[in-house]
């Protein structure tokens, strides 16, 4: 059975809301009450996504990352980096020897 869709969305935002309030009051970087606000946004985020389209058929114009894919992103720019910087250097390497 689905969830509706306001109902969800309801949720998602209380979670916004509590993770607000545990932000503003964090006890440290390692504060439990940040990290649980955090993933009750993942989850309500989810789940109203999930109803939206259900009822709806419509997609969030946003994805969640998983921390696995950010690292990936990460590998890929500092891959993307490195052929230009090593293209830029075969180019300046080309134009000092042929001066």
């Amino acid at each position: 059975m689905s969830i509706d869709p306001r109902v969800a969305l309801g949720s998602l935002t209380a979670a916004l809301e509590e993770h607000l309030v545990a932000a503003s009051s964090r006890r440290g970087d390692d504060d439990p009450a940040v990290e649980s606000a955090f993933f009750a946004i993942a989850d309500a985020f989810e789940a109203y996504a999930d109803a939206l389209y259900d009822a709806y058929g419509e997609d969030l114009p946003i994805d969640l990352l998983d921390s696995d894919d950010d690292d990936d992103d990460e590998d890929e720019d500092d891959d993307e980096s490195t052929e230009e910087d090593e293209d830029a250097e075969e180019d300046a390497a080309r134009e000092g020897g042929g001066a």
